[in-house]
């Protein structure tokens, strides 16, 4: 609903920020968060994320990626629904800069453990820590994440960086 988008954003603002979303309740949302904060370093594509990496934005043109509780889609019947996909995070990686990075979050430990088989598979990427990374202080807690935690959930955290240029 965009209130980490707008936190973070609100904490760095010699940053941009391109938030894509297909849940239109979240874009309205932050773009209220927008005017209430006064961000100028905020812009929004409503619009299918792999469709966008793929299409608009260019290679080597991106120093980070977030993708904070990404639906789950819990059921082993609809894991080719989830956004981290082989060809997803290979798309990512070659926008990513040299050095840029991505950190995923989730609470579903299945997906954490996938997300973490996937990543390590990308040749352009390197994990930033051993395994799970400790959560990063830049990242805010998400209502997700809290109600994840109310429930009993843990919480994963990954960080890859984009390998340097040979």
């Amino acid at each position: 609903m965009g209130e980490t988008t707008a936190q973070i954003a609100q904490s760095h603002p010699e940053r941009d920020y391109l938030a894509v979303e297909v849940h239109a309740p979240g874009i309205g949302s932050l773009l209220r968060r927008i005017e209430a904060f006064e961000l100028k370093n905020v812009r929004i594509i409503h619009h299918d994320a792999v469709e966008v990496v793929r299409d608009m934005i260019p290679d080597s043109t991106l120093t980070g990626v977030h993708l904070f509780f990404p639906d789950p889609w819990p059921k082993k019947r609809h894991y080719k629904r989830r956004l981290l996909q082989p060809v997803f995070v290979q798309l990512l990686a070659c926008r990513l800069t040299s050095g840029g990075y991505l950190h995923v979050a989730t609470d579903w430990q299945d997906y954490a453990e996938s997300s973490l088989e996937i990543l390590r598979a990308e040749t352009l990427l390197e994990n930033t820590a051993p395994g799970f990374a400790p959560r990063p202080t830049y990242r805010p807690l998400t209502k997700f994440e809290t109600r994840g935690i109310k429930l009993g959930h843990r919480v994963w955290d990954l960080v890859f960086r984009r390998r340097g240029d040979p």
